[in-house]
C-alpha cells in the first residue's frame, strides 16, 4: 500500500505505504508526483543527475565511511552509496541530518525536510559540520553517475494463458480510480468480493457475478479486513491515505445481513490509531479469548501492538514494537505454545522480525531478514516454495513513493529459503519496478507454487509491470506473462486471491491505480477493480 515516510524511531521517517490521497489537494499533489515519474525523466539516465559536485579529499572520504558506518548503522541497515545516483543522496541528507540534531549545513536549512507534527530534532548535533560534510563527500563521490538498469533474466510475455480478465458490468470505471482494498472471502458460501473504493470512501459487497449487492460508507480508506468466526471487522487508515501524523485510524465492527446488506456499529471497538494498516486475531495469552494484534504503520512514530480482550468488551493495549512501518503479521503457532509473530516492518528499519511469545503480554525479537532503508519494502508471505516442509520468504519491495524517486533495479520479488532452522538465503530474484506485493499460490494445479505480482510505481516504458504473473516451471524457474498489451491497465494498488466461483481454482483480484491527470492527459477511463478468473486445466 505505499508513499511511506523512511523511519526508525521517533527520529527517522521514510516513505507511505499507500499511494494517493482522499483530500483532493493531496489526492492531486500525489498524482502529479506519480505522473511525473511516469511520463518524464524516469530512466536513470534523466537530465537531474549533474556531475558537477567537487571532488573531496581521499582522507575525507575515507572518514565518512568510517563515520557513516558508525552513525548511520546505528538507526539502521547502512545503506551503500551504490543504491542511489548521487543526485538522490543529496535529497536524503537534509531528512537524515534533521533526525541526528543537524538543522542546517553550509548555508542550507533542513528545516521543514520531514513533514509531521511527531518529529523530534535532537537538541544536539551527533556530529559537527566538518563530520557531516566528511559524510556527504563519501557518498557523493563514491555514489553512481546512474542506476544500472534492470538485469532481467527473462522477457514479460504480454499475454495471459492461464487468466481472463473480468471486469463488472455495472459502471465502476472512471478518470481517476483507487481501488485501496480488494478481498476474496471464502468463509461465505458462495464467495463475496469486497472492494473499497478509496476516492470516495465506499465499501462495495459484490456477487460471485461482479453485481454489487450492498454498499456502505466508512470514515476512511478501508485497508482491511478480519473475518473471524463469524464477525467481521473493517480497518480504515484514517482520513486519507497520504502520510500523516494522525491518529484517526479505526477499527469496527460490521455486520452483514443473509441478504448482504451492510451495517457498521456506531462505534468503532478500536480508535485513534495511527494509521492502522492490518488487524489479526488471535489468544496471544492463553486465556481462551479473542485478542487483536495491530500494525499501526504510522508516520514518523509507529507501533505493532496487541489488544489485550479483557471479557468485558474493554481491551488492554499493549506495544510489542515501537519502530513505524509495520506493514504485514503473520501469526505463528508453529511452538505449539503462546503464539509469536512474523512481522515486516517497511521504514527506516526494514526487514521480517520474529517476535517469540514469552509470556505475561512480552515478546522477544529476532532479526530474520535485514534490508537496507531505501528499499521500500511492500510485503511478504510465507510459503513451502520447494517442498521441503519448512515455509520459506516471498519478499516484495519497490514502494518509491519518497525523496528517492528513481527507478531502481533492485526493487522486484525475491525468494528466501529456509534451511530448516529459521535461517534464510536469497535463491531467485525477478526485477520489477514498484513491485508492491505478491502471492505465492499453485494456479495451475502442477504441483508447483507460482508467483502473482502487482506493481504501482511501474516504469511508463513498461506498463506490463503493473501485473505479472510467474508461473513456476519447477525448481524455482520461472516464467513471466502479464496483460496483452491492449489492456487498459498500469499499476495496482492492492491484490488478492480466493475461488469467487467454486470452481476450485483461485482467482485474482486487483485494485486498480489509474488517474488521467497533467498535460498529457489521454480522456480514457479505466476499471476500479479487475478479476482474473482463473481457466487453468
Amino acid at each position: 500500500m505505499n508513499n511511506k515516510p523512511d523511519s526508525h524511531r521517533p527520529a527517522k521517517n521514510r516513505k507511505v505505504v499507500i499511494v494517493g490521497s482522499i483530500v483532493l489537494v493531496i489526492t492531486v499533489l500525489v498524482v502529479y508526483s506519480i505522473w511525473h515519474f511516469s511520463e518524464n525523466k524516469q530512466d536513470n539516465a534523466g537530465t537531474d543527475l549533474r556531475t558537477d559536485y567537487p571532488t573531496a579529499t581521499l582522507q575525507s572520504i575515507a572518514r565518512g565511511k568510517i563515520l557513516s558506518q558508525q552513525y548511520c548503522r546505528s538507526c539502521h541497515m547502512l545503506p551503500e552509496p551504490a543504491l542511489l545516483n548521487r543526485f538522490k543522496w543529496k535529497n536524503v541528507f537534509p531528512q537524515m541530518g534533521l533526525r541526528m540534531g543537524i538543522k542546517a549545513h553550509r548555508g542550507e536549512s533542513y528545516v521543514g525536510t520531514i513533514k509531521g507534527d511527531d518529529l523530534i530534532v535532537p537538541d544536539k548535533p551527533a556530529l559537527n559540520e566538518e563530520q557531516w560534510q566528511d559524510i556527504i563527500d563519501y557518498y557523493m563521490n563514491t555514489a553512481p553517475i546512474a542506476l544500472p538498469a534492470q538485469n532481467r533474466p527473462m522477457a514479460i510475455k504480454r499475454e495471459l494463458p492461464f487468466f481472463n480478465i473480468q471486469k463488472s458490468q455495472q459502471s465502476f470505471d472512471g478518470k481517476q480510480v483507487l481501488g485501496c482494498y480488494v478481498r476474496i472471502d471464502n468463509s461465505a458460501k458462495p464467495a463475496r468480493v469486497f472492494i473499497a473504493n478509496g476516492q470516495t470512501k465506499k465499501l462495495y459487497l459484490l456477487s460471485g457475478q461482479l453485481n454489487i449487492i450492498d454498499s456502505v460508507s466508512t470514515t476512511g480508506p478501508v485497508v482491511d479486513m478480519l473475518f473471524d468466526h463469524g464477525n467481521t471487522m473493517i480497518c480504515t487508515i484514517g482520513n486519507e491515505l497520504g502520510a500523516n501524523s494522525d491518529k484517526l485510524g479505526t477499527i469496527t465492527p460490521l455486520t452483514i445481513s443473509a441478504e448482504g446488506k451492510m451495517q457498521l456499529a456506531f462505534q468503532p471497538v478500536f480508535n485513534k490509531l495511527g494509521r492502522p494498516v492490518q488487524i489479526l486475531a488471535a489468544d496471544l495469552n492463553n486465556d481462551n479469548k479473542t485478542d487483536y494484534v495491530i500494525c499501526e504503520f504510522g508516520s514518523i512514530t509507529g507501533e505493532l501492538c496487541w489488544m489485550e480482550n479483557l471479557g468485558t468488551g474493554a481491551f488492554t493495549k499493549h506495544v510489542i514494537s515501537n519502530l513505524p512501518g509495520a506493514i504485514k503479521a503473520y501469526i505463528d503457532y508453529k511452538d505449539k505454545k503462546l503464539p509469536g509473530l512474523y512481522v515486516l516492518f517497511a521504514q527506516g528499519e526494514e526487514g521480517i522480525f520474529h517476535f517469540e511469545n514469552k509470556g505475561s503480554g512480552k515478546f522477544e525479537s529476532k532479526e530474520i531478514l535485514r534490508f537496507p532503508p531505501i528499499y521500500g519494502s511492500s510485503y511478504f508471505e510465507m510459503v513451502d516454495m520447494n517442498h521441503d516442509g519448512y515455509k520459506d520468504i516471498v519478499y516484495t519491495c519497490g514502494d518509491n513513493g519518497n525523496a528517492t524517486l528513481v527507478l531502481k533495479p533492485y526493487h522486484g520479488i525475491y525468494i528466501f529459503l529456509n534451511d530448516g532452522k529459521d535461517n534464510y538465503k536469497q535463491r531467485y530474484f525477478y526485477p520489477i519496478n514498484g513491485c508492491y506485493k505478491a502471492i505465492a499460490k499453485d494456479f495451475d494445479s502442477d504441483g508447483e507454487v507460482d508467483l502473482a505480482t502487482i506493481s504501482l510505481f511501474t516504469d511508463a516504458k513498461q506498463p506490463e509491470e503493473g501485473f505479472v504473473y510467474l508461473k513456476n516451471t519447477g525448481n524455482l524457474n520461472f516464467v513471466p506473462y502479464a496483460f496483452p498489451a491492449d489492456t487498459k491497465f498500469e499499476r495496482a494498488v492492492t491484490l488478492d486471491a480466493g475461488d469467487i466461483n467454486g470452481d476450485g481454482k483461485p482467482d485474482l483480484l486487483i485494485g486498480n491505480a489509474f488517474f488521467d491527470f497533467g498535460p498529457f492527459s489521454y480522456n480514457i477511463k479505466e476499471p476500479l477493480f479487475y478479476v482474473l478468473k482463473n481457466v487453468s486445466k
